[in-house]
């Protein structure tokens, strides 16, 4: 059994969210999804992400901490769209995270010193996806994954 924490999109703690992470559980995992938007969710990803930006990057970042802190550090973060943002920061940060799954998106990876080594990280992303594509994700995935020992970007 895998610890891992389910960070989500702009749409919030979603019903698709949680179904996800159902079919984790489902497979053996132990599986938290921490709620970054404190109950609201959207119906769009504009609403979501002006929500978002409204609430503030390190609000988000903290309160994805702040459930972190009540677990074991052993954990696989995997981030969908906006939730890569918390999920990456804090598996390159967090001492004791088994590894990364990073949901169509990216970030450049984190400066001086690279991506840590010892923690796997996952780029997944959809075929010709104009977002991941066009908006500098899939550069960072590559520099990314260039700074990672082990690492891999998934189409």
């Amino acid at each position: 059994m895998t610890g891992i924490v389910v960070l989500h999109h702009a749409l919030g703690r979603t019903a698709g969210v949680l179904g996800f992470a159902e079919a984790l559980t489902g497979a053996g995992h132990e599986v938290t999804v921490p709620d970054l938007f404190a109950g609201r969710t959207f119906g769009s990803v504009a609403d979501g992400v002006a929500h978002a930006a409204s609430v503030g990057s390190g609000v988000l970042l903290e309160r994805a901490e702040s459930v972190l802190a009540t677990l074991p550090p052993e954990q696989v973060l995997l981030g969908f769209s906006l939730g890569v943002v918390p999920a990456q920061q804090l598996a390159a940060t967090r001492p004791g995270v088994l590894g990364a799954v990073l949901c169509h998106a990216c970030l450049p990876p984190p400066e001086p010193a690279g991506w840590p080594a010892g923690v796997p990280v996952r780029v997944h992303a959809g075929d010709a996806d104009p977002y991941f594509d066009d908006d500098g994700d899939a550069d960072a995935a590559r520099a990314l994954l260039a700074s990672a020992a082990d690492g891999a970007l998934v189409r």
